[in-house]
């Protein structure tokens, strides 16, 4: 019987177990992939406290020893599903059943991704799908945004501050993002409306150096950007957790500030809840708050 079962070793899951951890709590943490989440991919974070400058693998690896060192157990193992019995509760993986007082999921979201050749080995080379985490690095250069989201138009409003140009592409005629950013959009001199196509090709040489841009007819142009920001949506990784967790239309766990679920005992952190902001360190906000949620509430059930 563990304290705490912590779905995910993401930045949420590992900051939760080392508060968790610092807590007495005994407390395992399961990861279906590698420790770090999406993080790890990120050559250089420059926006979290303290460290001006440190590469994503170097702070998921921090963060993940100092969960071990504090004594968290960690095991690599997918979890297909849990089950809610008041005072105890299961968590499932595709090898073992565990017992737990809570749980706190903190699996994430995914980038949905253009699904184009060579798009994964450009990430970080000239592929981002964070604006505020990356525009920084494209300063006085050219980029292209992909989306008719909201995300897409801020981001494009976000870069149009910091670049010499940005080209916002988007498969439709008019954008599913609100009105009043488009306007504001328009108003810029350095960004460029695409309507009607989709980015079907990327063209590097080590890095990103163009992109093909094919409209409703079949027409090809190629565009040459530094950079790409990919803003198509993001896949919640909440798809086990459907039938006893409330869900929003987007797969979002839906939740308080206080990492509370509607199910009692369980609690979410990260990326994969619904709110306004995320971001690295939103993210291991979230593992603190919802660490204490689920102390709380085991230190209140005794």
């Amino acid at each position: 019987m563990y304290d705490i079962i912590v779905i995910g070793a993401g930045p949420a899951g590992l900051t939760a177990a080392i508060y968790a951890r610092r807590a007495s709590k005994n407390v395992l943490v399961l990861e279906a992939k590698s420790y770090g989440g999406q993080i790890i991919n990120t050559l250089d974070i420059e926006n979290y406290p303290v460290e001006e400058h440190i590469s994503g693998f170097d702070f998921a690896t921090k963060l993940y020893n100092q969960a071990k060192n504090l004594g968290a157990e960690i095991k690599f193992e997918k979890v297909v599903d849990i089950n809610n019995q008041d005072n105890e509760k299961e968590v499932i993986t595709t090898k073992n059943t565990y017992k737990t007082k809570a749980i706190i999921i903190a699996t994430g979201s995914e980038n949905r991704k253009l699904g184009i050749s060579n798009e994964d080995e450009l990430v970080g080379k000239g592929i981002s799908y964070c604006a505020t985490c990356d525009g920084a690095f494209y300063k006085k250069k050219t980029v292209a945004v992909v989306g008719g989201g909201n995300t897409a138009l801020e981001d494009a409003l976000y870069l149009s501050g910091i670049v010499e140009k940005v080209y916002l592409i988007h498969r439709r005629d008019e954008f599913r993002g609100s009105e009043s950013t488009v306007n504001l959009l328009k108003e810029k001199n350095n960004v460029e409306f695409i309507y009607n196509s989709n980015v079907t090709k990327l063209n590097s040489n080590e890095k990103l150096e163009s992109i093909v841009v094919t409209d409703k007819e079949g027409i090809e142009s190629t565009i040459k950007v530094d950079g790409l920001f990919v803003a198509v949506g993001r896949i919640p990784e909440n798809q086990n957790f459907g039938k006893i967790i409330n869900l929003d239309n987007s797969g979002y766990i839906i939740s308080d500030e206080k990492c509370n679920t509607n199910v009692e005992g369980i609690f979410v952190a990260g990326d994969n809840r619904t709110k306004e902001v995320r971001q690295l360190v939103t993210a291991t906000s979230d593992g603190a708050v919802a660490a204490t949620a689920a102390i709380k509430y085991i230190n209140e059930k005794k």
